[in-house]
């Protein structure tokens, strides 16, 4: 991406021009969530019940709320497929948004709109009746990470053409294919453009403040939206 190059102009304290300090070598938060997930799928393959343990759905995720976050880390064990888009997907934005967000926020954006899609199935689960259905898969955390690249790129005056395709199209496919959860992807990209946002545009003497401050708020967001369903369930 042109964007690349732009937002990893450095102040002279070596920060790109979203806050991020710039950081040479390998992309290791990316590489880490990939790596989980690539183990993660090996464990689903070989251990009889890892994915039920830790797979999400809203009725599950009220007795077990790690469960949230736990099924962004599996995938679909039939569909070899479901992985691969997931962590190409990720590759090719994780590496970017990491180095111009810094590390602490690109990690923190990812595990949030990760919850924010289970978040999302709870919230829309009624409307189709999947109280049960089980969840699993990064495309949360995904659509959260093409969220956000969204908000950046055109914080920076770059064409956001080809990302907003994508969007379309996957928003598209969610409807029209079986077995895709576009309730998650829904919730994910909420959370993503919401936190790309504040991290992209805030002031920069707000930097700090904005940086533990919005995770917060959309955290406590996610948790009244989730518990007013629950609630209204009695489930709570």
């Amino acid at each position: 991406m042109d964007c690349v190059a732009e937002a990893a102009r450095t102040s002279a304290q070596g920060r790109t021009v979203f806050g991020g300090r710039v950081r040479g070598g390998r992309p290791v938060v990316t590489l880490t969530f990939i790596g989980l997930c690539v183990a993660s799928y090996v464990l689903q393959l070989a251990v009889p019940g890892w994915t039920s343990r830790w797979a999400f759905s809203p009725l599950a995720g009220s007795v077990e709320p790690w469960r949230f976050l736990t099924a962004a880390f599996l995938h679909s064990q039939g569909q070899v497929f479901h992985i691969l888009f997931n962590m190409i997907a990720l590759w090719m934005v994780g590496p970017y948004l990491e180095q111009a967000l810094g590390r602490a926020r690109f990690a923190t954006l990812y595990l949030l709109s990760a919850i924010g899609g289970s978040v999302g199935a709870v919230v829309l689960a009624p409307v189709v009746g999947g109280w049960t259905t089980g969840l699993v898969g990064a495309s949360g955390a995904v659509f959260g990470l093409f969220g956000a690249v969204l908000v950046v790129m055109r914080r920076l005056g770059r064409d956001a053409g080809p990302i907003l395709g994508i969007l379309v199209l996957n928003g598209v496919l969610g409807f029209v294919l079986p077995g895709i959860a576009w309730q998650a992807h829904l919730g994910g990209l909420v959370v993503g453009a919401a936190l790309g946002a504040a991290f992209a545009y805030v002031p920069r003497e707000r930097r700090a403040l904005v940086g533990w401050a919005a995770p917060v708020a959309v955290a406590v967001v996610l948790a009244v939206a989730t518990g007013s369903v629950y609630a209204s369930y009695g489930l709570l």
